[in-house]
């Protein structure tokens, strides 16, 4: 596998002057020096090896950066950067971060220019990635890793008396997304760029990232996440590409001399787009993608003559209203100014993304859009980059002049679409009052696209008005709304759903119609996870005895990991394993002793549920199952019973109410459960404040049993099952989302199964009676009963009450009382499974192995072969 040192990395590409292509698998890898006239010279891979040779001879220590001019190595330029740059001599931890930081983005700088220079010559296809969210997480673990650089980093750390692991705990986390979406979105660019693929991610730099989660009493409260307080040092600000983005105003018309009529979007307020880069390395292959974050400025700081006039707030107030768009991930949308923000916000993204995109290719090609769709594909994450659509048509037609069906040809074959809900609330809908005040031209774009579409849908359905008002973009009504998911759907060449139940449901379901009219737009892309973070970095134990059995190949080809079957009745091999999982329980331990002050023992089972709180993800049905626990510990019954710990982690949506409450709900019956000796000893339970990538770095290691029970039907796909699994944690799920592939990989014997399927919710929902299952579960009904006793809320009355009810309501469309007995008997199961640790050991050794088919990279090169590329 090549390595890459320093700027090393730039003697893997081609080189803009006449540099001889390097083999792609040296023996070493060594530094080009310019010469005398400045040229740049290249050393022979005999050469290169023979003095490695003679380097390891007389300094053990060096790496095969040894060649190079001394202050080209990491440890020169980390000492350059902090006593140089940053004028420190103290050892205070963050400014060694950021200098440490600032160093190795130096190491790939040249890299980082080769990959862009490249890919603007149109080398090969160019894909735009838009997501409103980048959950990236810290940025220089994954560097380091991806770039080969920890050991180097290690010893030129030395020197200061540091640990690489302390200065990585320095770096904010980047918490540009709110959850499974925008990880999912890191996750993809990581895989594009081992994949060797042009992608540029095009997201906001929200200014603060997801909220801060604090619990004040058992109740979450948000706190702001300045996130950039400190800093980015792994930005570049490119205020050379700006782009100015409109608002408001008004549209107008006229006719040319030939006759053609024209628009022009008149009297608007326009706002600055910067761009802020940030590196994306692929896997030790040289690529550098890049993250585009764009932030918003007013085209002027403020009106001088208001301010000299005294009128100071006025002044600044168009600076403040600009820079508002990128303040806030996902600002509050119960408020009308909130939905407006949001417009803003993905309008902004949208236009700023596609000018750009536009930008990049009329440089090389003019203005001549023949191959545009051959060269470009711009992937749209969600419905939330869905405005794109007409205003890719208003670049192509307002500012180069096309035709609309030239532009139109253009758009509908560069345009695909990824939805990632099963949930219609959760579908965008803008009013159209809305878009008609602040994207006026946008909306007359958008009434075109419908009137031209639904001449097709009557072609299809004649005389169907009912079918008409059901497909039409356009939602009638005392308030019209434009369905941002229909207009996706109607102008992008791909639409695809991201595990197989998720598509099947979207075809038959919540887009039946449209699936009848374009069969062939729909496919299937299950998500995945890059088996970089999530394994290899995250869970360095278990890499290097991986490593030690298979080779370090498996890291790019996670496929590889089904060899670790031979091993399940290897005792060494398992007693290994064994000893990882509970090297990583230990480590888990202090996080959560830390972060909540309960004890986790590592000799119990550590039961694991982390993600967005969300009714339909059940972390009530969880903490029912810990009341049930209770109880049977507190009444004396704990034949059976396995020692366990309990983590719940996530947070819920500001103006999300019942999501509060089952937080506050989880705090209070923690502490119940730990401040009661005779409970403790069989069961421990937490809930993980401020829950990010990082806290995911230390946890998925370390959990023996991993919580996937949404409804049956609800979850679109999921992607903390997938990291679990690959770090050998057992699931206990539903037949939803990604579950059901897990579940076809690894066998019913290596997993928890419990619940009703998406067809048995969608028939039991016509005439369910939760009581019925109340009456039928002596567990259900003794938990209730001790709810509304008021036991886990003795001093606040009736806060639960709201719960109580949802359980007991029969239109609770998450079937928390139909669930409950099939899982509590599946939590017996794990039980007895767990009580056998040979058995268990093996079960988690065969998750991992079968965990090659969830890499990011899998998907992403199905994404490539047959939508990006079959286009």
């Amino acid at each position: 596998m090549p390595v890459t040192k320093g700027k090393a990395a730039a003697s893997d590409l081609a080189a803009e002057d006449n540099i001889e292509e390097v083999n792609k698998k040296p023996t070493s890898k060594v530094k080009a020096k310019p010469s005398a006239k400045g040229t740049t010279k290249r050393v022979s891979k005999a050469k290169a090896t023979s003095q490695k040779a003679a380097s390891q001879k007389t300094d053990p220590t060096k790496h095969e950066v040894s060649d190079c001019d001394p202050c080209d190595t990491l440890a020169a330029t980390f000492k350059r950067q902090f006593h140089g740059a940053l004028c420190r001599d103290e050892l205070a931890e963050n400014d060694m971060y950021s200098a440490l930081a600032s160093t190795v983005k130096s190491q790939l700088l040249p890299q980082w220019r080769e990959t862009r220079l490249k890919d603007n010559e149109y080398q090969q296809k160019q894909v735009a990635y838009l997501s409103l969210e980048f959950l990236m997480g810290r940025t220089l673990g994954n560097a380091l890793f991806s770039l080969d650089l920890e050991q180097e980093t290690h010893q030129a750390l030395t020197e200061y008396s540091a640990e690489l692991e302390t200065l990585q705990q320095a770096e904010l986390d980047a918490g540009l997304g709110n959850g499974g979406l925008g990880r999912l979105a890191a996750c993809f660019l990581d895989s594009c760029a081992s994949l060797d693929l042009s992608v540029v991610g095009y997201g906001i730099r929200y200014e603060y990232g997801m909220f801060k989660q604090k619990l004040v009493d058992g109740y979450q409260v948000e706190q702001p996440d300045r996130w950039l307080r400190e800093g980015n040092p792994w930005e570049e600000r490119m205020a050379n590409h700006a782009i100015t983005v409109p608002f408001f105003g008004h549209s107008e018309s006229y006719v040319d001399t030939l006759g053609h009529r024209h628009y022009v979007w008149v009297d608007t307020q326009d706002v600055q787009a910067v761009p802020h880069d940030m590196p994306v390395p692929g896997f030790r292959n040289g690529r550098i993608n890049t993250l585009r974050l764009w932030k918003a400025e007013a085209t002027d700081d403020f009106d001088l003559a208001e301010f000299n006039d005294g009128d100071y707030t006025e002044a600044v107030a168009r600076k403040n209203l600009a820079e508002q768009i990128t303040m806030v991930l996902y600002p509050n949308d119960a408020s009308e100014n909130g939905k407006e923000l949001r417009l803003r916000q993905q309008y902004f993204l949208s236009s700023a993304s596609l000018q750009d995109i536009l930008q990049r290719y009329v440089t090389v090609f003019g203005q001549d859009f023949s191959r545009f769709s051959e060269l470009n594909v711009m992937q749209l994450n969600d419905t939330h980059p869905s405005i794109a659509v007409p205003e890719m048509m208003r670049l192509l037609m307002d500012s180069y002049g096309l035709g609309w069906d030239q532009a139109w040809d253009i758009t509908s074959t560069s345009v695909a679409y990824t939805n990632h809900t099963l949930l219609p609330e959760a579908l965008e809908r803008w009013p159209v009052r809305m878009l008609k005040n602040m994207l006026p031209r946008i909306l007359d774009i958008i009434y075109e696209i419908n009137a031209r579409y639904l001449e097709e849908v009557a072609h299809q359905w004649p005389g169907d008005n009912g079918k008409l008002a059901g497909m039409s973009i356009i939602e009638e009504g005392p308030e019209p709304h434009v369905r941002m998911a229909y207009l996706a759907i109607v102008a992008s060449f791909s639409v695809n759903g991201v595990a197989g139940l998720h598509t099947e449901l979207l075809k038959k379901g919540l887009f039946k119609d449209f699936y009848q009219l374009w069969p062939h737009k729909f496919n299937n892309k299950t998500n995945g996870v890059t088996p970089r973070r999530w394994l290899a970095h995250c869970n360095p134990r278990l890499t290097d005895l991986i490593t030690r059995r298979l080779g370090d190949t498996w890291v790019a080809d996670l496929t590889q990991l089904t060899a670790l079957n031979a091993f399940t009745d290897d005792q060494a091999f398992m007693k290994q394993w064994q000893q990882v999982k509970y090297d990583n329980k230990v480590e888990l331990a202090k996080l959560v002793q830390e972060e909540c002050d309960v004890s986790f023992d590592p000799e119990m089972m550590f039961d694991v549920q982390v993600k967005r709180i969300h009714e339909y993800k059940r972390q009530l049905l969880n903490i029912l199952h810990v009341i049930h626990l209770y109880q049977r510990i507190v009444a004396g019954d704990t034949e059976g019973l396995q020692p366990r710990c309990v983590l719940i982690g996530g947070k819920a949506a500001p103006g999300y109410a019942m999501a509060k409450q089952i937080i506050k709900l989880a705090n209070n019956v923690a502490h119940m459960v730990n401040s009661d000796p005779v409970v403790t000893p069989y069961l421990r339970f937490a809930f993980l404040p401020n829950y990010n990538v990082s806290a995911m770095e230390k946890i998925c290691p370390g959990t023996d049993l991993s919580e996937q029970i949404s409804t049956a039907g609800k979850e679109a796909s999921g992607t903390g099952n997938m990291k679990f699994m690959m770090n050998g944690a057992m699931t206990i799920g539903t037949l939803d989302g990604a579950n059901i592939e897990m579940l076809e990989e690894v066998g019913e014997e290596n997993f928890f199964l419990f619940g009703l399927n998406a067809d048995q919710v969608s028939q039991l929902k016509t005439n369910y009676n939760p009581q019925q299952f109340i009456q039928q579960s002596t567990a259900l009904n003794q938990v209730l009963i001790m709810l509304k006793s008021g036991h886990f809320n003795l001093v606040e009355q009736g806060i639960f009450d709201s719960i109580i009810h949802a359980i007991e309501d029969p239109f609770d469309q998450w079937m928390i009382a139909a669930d409950f007995e099939a899982y509590k008997v599946a939590q017996d199961q794990v039980s007895q499974a767990y009580a056998d640790q040979q058995h268990w050991t093996q079960m988690s050794i065969r998750n991992t192995a079968a965990s090659g088919r969830f890499s990011s990279d899998n998907t992403i090169s199905a994404y490539r072969d047959e939508i990006w590329l079959a286009k």
